[in-house]
């Protein structure tokens, strides 16, 4: 199956000159980002949508970038994260202690729960709520590319794939400005303080800046609840493969398993089992993080402003609503399960 799938991935020496342009554009895109993002020390995959948006143009006609960005938005999104793998590590995990782990698990279960039903009262399709409640949960923007590449594409899967991603990212920031004043008000330990920080905020970057704004165990241990999040990303995404994928033509079974989540989860257990040099695990996780840039500056390209107003005062409601009762589910159960 392995094999059958490389020619899918690596493209030929013609799709090699018929990507190039779109896909030039979208690295040359990303590296602005990132210097956007050290200048200003903002989210960098928020300059990447913005200016991503801003070359919505490239696709609306079928000039010579469009293969290229197709490219990006697909392959070299599944390729960054199926490098996400690397990341995980289960020393880290069992660092945690079971208490921890279980309000990791019932926290990230519990808000896609709750964003299902809050999609449904809002007149949302489950997909939706599978996504932002995901991205909320989970990793953010990571997440909501991840769930997003493998859930049946609607008429409107790009779109409110960029919402979640722009959402996420916006409210992860506020989170990251927010939550250490939270943490001050309740008046908790650097430990309670680096739990609640990890598993409420979205991204791995805000939980860092968060974290380390408090103190220097509390980052530590934000970081480690952060990457618990993170490794229930593979079995989700294989759940959300299986239930809600799309099926191949003609197939009557369940939707096949993505290659890049089984790519995902080899180089997991490869990065705890196999000696690895650190280098090695540190350059393929920096381009994990370049190829999710790329690709959604990409997915930037691919919709316009209006396309994403179109989502409504609604969906901004969901995310917030998502957003909240992960940090008060999180606050409520550390009291609880973390005293035994």
């Amino acid at each position: 199956m392995l094999a059958q799938s490389l020619p899918q991935l690596i493209p030929n020496r013609e799709q090699r000159a018929l990507y190039f342009p779109g896909l030039m554009a979208c690295v040359t895109v990303a590296m602005a980002a990132a210097f956007l993002s050290e200048q200003y020390q903002g989210p960098t995959m928020l300059f990447a949508l913005l200016l991503g948006m801003a070359f919505n143009f490239s696709t609306q006609s079928q000039g010579p970038a469009v293969p290229g960005i197709e490219f990006a938005s697909k392959k070299v999104l599944r390729f960054g994260i199926a490098l996400l793998g690397l990341r995980i590590s289960f020393a880290d995990i069992g660092d945690l202690g079971v208490a921890t782990v279980v309000l990791v698990i019932v926290t990230v279960l519990s808000t896609i729960a709750v964003g299902i039903l809050l999609a449904r009262v809002l007149g949302f399709k489950n997909n939706f709520g599978v996504l932002t409640g995901s991205a909320v949960a989970i990793c953010g923007a990571s997440a909501a590319m991840a769930v997003s590449a493998v859930l049946r594409k609607g008429h409107n899967h790009e779109r409110d794939t960029l919402f979640t991603v722009v959402g996420v990212t916006a409210l992860s920031t506020v989170a990251m400005i927010l939550y250490p004043i939270i943490v001050g008000f309740f008046q908790l330990d650097d430990t309670a303080a680096g739990i609640f920080i990890g598993a409420s905020i979205h991204d791995v970057a805000q939980v860092v800046g968060a974290g380390y704004t408090i103190s220097e165990q509390t980052g530590d241990v934000a970081t480690l609840v952060k990457l618990m999040r993170v490794a229930m990303l593979a079995p989700l995404v294989f759940v959300f493969a299986l239930t809600l994928g799309e099926k191949e033509e003609g197939a009557s079974g369940p939707p096949a398993l993505p290659m890049f989540l089984v790519a995902f989860i080899l180089l997991m257990l490869a990065n705890n089992l196999l000696p690895i040099p650190d280098l090695v695990v540190e350059q393929l996780v920096h381009l994990s993080r370049w190829c999710l840039v790329t690709a959604i500056v990409a997915i930037g390209m691919k919709t316009s402003l209006g396309q994403l107003a179109e989502v409504g005062g609604k969906a901004i409601l969901l995310i917030v609503l998502e957003t909240l009762f992960l940090a008060a589910l999180v606050l409520f159960l550390s009291n609880f399960l973390l005293d035994f």
